[in-house]
């Protein structure tokens, strides 16, 4: 593993919280459970020329999160997070900031070169300039069976078009979606009277994807892979919320992947990450030892 990086690629923001704000964005997240766990990541996004653009580099630092963040001449990105009576999250994303406007460099051209594995979604795909940064960044990316390409897909807002998620499922190998957004992914593709488990086989076969995650939320997770299929069951805890529990989800798996661990016991660790997160407030805690030595 040694100069291999793990890159979380796009939004870098402030979710403002009813108890305040914390800094959000799934690549951020994802970077940082993934570092974690030992590996080394980095978070590649940009913030404004603004307090809160200072702030989460601020807080990234204490974090001793490592970061290719630039700053440009946009404000720092913000979501209004409102919480429902169960905890779950519904968002308000300002548009026009920041991570909108990631531009390729030399310096990313860099770490492309040397990145084992990236996790990247749709939604900091809505710009065309971040867009096409990311789709550089892929393709700059060694070309070979080890290197992970992880798409969580993350619909938000209606921040997507049918044109970015093909181009997105075609240049990922992992595909990691909710049952919601395969339920809008189906009607977007034409295949909405199949069932769940149908439509994972048939994107996983379609797009010849390594493997295909899907999420449903207290109804358990599966992990599709050719030919086999892992469930494990959600486990019941005491809900703060579910800001960041997905994110935490994809790392942990990811991570375990790259230290060896078969799928299903990727699977199993990535459950028991993600249950963890729900009973903590905002989406970056600090993960308990029990859960660490899994991959020490």
């Amino acid at each position: 593993m040694k100069d291999e990086l793990v890159i979380g690629m796009g939004e870098a923001l402030w979710d403002i919280l009813p108890e305040g704000k914390k800094i959000g964005g799934a690549p951020a997240n994802f970077a940082y459970h993934i570092s974690q766990f030992g590996l080394e990541s980095r978070v590649v996004s940009a913030v404004g020329d603004d307090r809160l653009g200072t702030e989460i580099l601020e807080n990234f630092q204490e974090k001793k999160l490592q970061t290719a963040v630039q700053v440009v001449p946009y404000p720092t990105g913000t979501v209004q997070v409102t919480l429902d009576a169960e905890g779950v999250p519904c968002y308000d994303i300002k548009e026009g900031v920041a991570w909108d406007n990631i531009e390729y460099t030399p310096e990313l051209a860099e770490l492309a070169a040397r990145t084992r594995a990236i996790c990247f979604g749709s939604l900091a795909q809505r710009s065309v300039v971040t867009r096409t940064t990311i789709h550089r960044f892929l393709d700059d990316m060694p070309d070979n069976r080890e290197t992970l390409k992880i798409f969580d897909i993350n619909l938000r807002q209606g921040f997507y078009t049918r044109e970015i998620l093909c181009n997105s499922f075609e240049r990922c190998n992992i595909l990691k979606i909710n049952d919601e957004e395969l339920v809008a992914v189906s009607r977007m593709f034409g295949y909405p009277g199949i069932d769940l488990q149908d439509k994972c086989w048939i994107l996983l076969a379609k797009y010849n994807l390594k493997m295909l995650i899907l999420t449903c939320g207290i109804n358990g997770s599966y992990v599709f892979t050719p030919g086999h299929v892992s469930f494990i069951k959600t486990p019941r805890v005491e809900v703060a919320d579910t800001v960041g529990a997905g994110d935490s989800f994809t790392a942990a798996f990811v991570a375990a992947l790259l230290k060896g661990l078969p799928t299903t016991d990727a699977h199993r660790l990535a459950v028991d990450v993600s249950a963890y997160v729900c009973t903590q407030t905002g989406a970056m805690p600090q993960l308990p030892e029990r859960l660490l030595k899994e991959l020490a």
